[in-house]
């Protein structure tokens, strides 16, 4: 019963759970990254307001990925998929120095992403080697805080029609609830780490 209500009302709340938090014109306007996929079949454009400057939330998505910072979200359900996804709450500087080009792997039979912009404080996008998915993070100063904005674009050449149908009522909503985990773990972090500097400016 559950199942079928999703499928039958998803259509008036699809664009609501593709747009969760970004304004209409965060998800209308390009952003740095769409040119790698020019024809997506899907697109998700996901938002959020971080009070911390964008200084304080790049590093936290520069250390992300297995084996690395994590994803900031439901690590046991990215781990039911193998993931080994282990979010940090704190900086880990082995992970900083991060370069266009390099790659991770999600699982073992998953796709491979990696590094094509790389814009200290301002973007981070991946594209899987494939070329089907382009992963971009954006940060755009506002004020004295920042705009997290997180866009993915998503092609699904040969897809057959019940695994399209699939994608759209399990996955898509599905992704909403671990994005806008991931998002909220990235502007407590980040708030975190702003305060923090913050007070040990004032103590010195």
């Amino acid at each position: 019963m559950v199942g079928a209500g999703v499928v039958g009302t998803y259509p008036r709340w699809r664009t609501w759970c593709l747009t969760w938090g970004a304004t209409r014109n965060e998800a209308a306007s390009p952003l740095t990254g769409d040119d790698l996929l020019a024809e997506p079949d899907l697109v998700t454009t996901r938002a959020v307001r971080v009070d911390a400057p964008p200084a304080a939330i790049w590093p936290w998505l520069v250390q992300m990925g297995p084996g690395r910072g994590g994803a900031y979200t439901y690590d046991w359900v990215e781990n039911l998929f193998g993931l080994g996804m282990h979010s940090a709450d704190e900086i880990l500087p082995e992970f900083q120095d991060l370069k266009v080009g390099d790659a991770q792997s999600l699982g073992k039979s998953g796709p491979r992403l990696r590094v094509a912009v790389l814009e200290p404080e301002r973007c981070l996008a991946l594209r899987s080697d494939d070329g089907n998915w382009v992963w971009a993070l954006v940060v755009v100063a506002e004020g004295s805080g920042a705009r997290l904005i997180s866009r993915n674009r998503i092609a699904t050449p040969g897809v057959p029609r019940l695994g399209r149908a699939l994608y759209r009522y399990v996955m898509e909503p599905g992704s909403l609830i671990m994005e806008r985990k991931m998002l909220l773990g990235i502007k407590q972090r980040a708030e975190r780490l702003a305060r923090t500097t913050s007070e040990a400016r004032t103590q010195t």
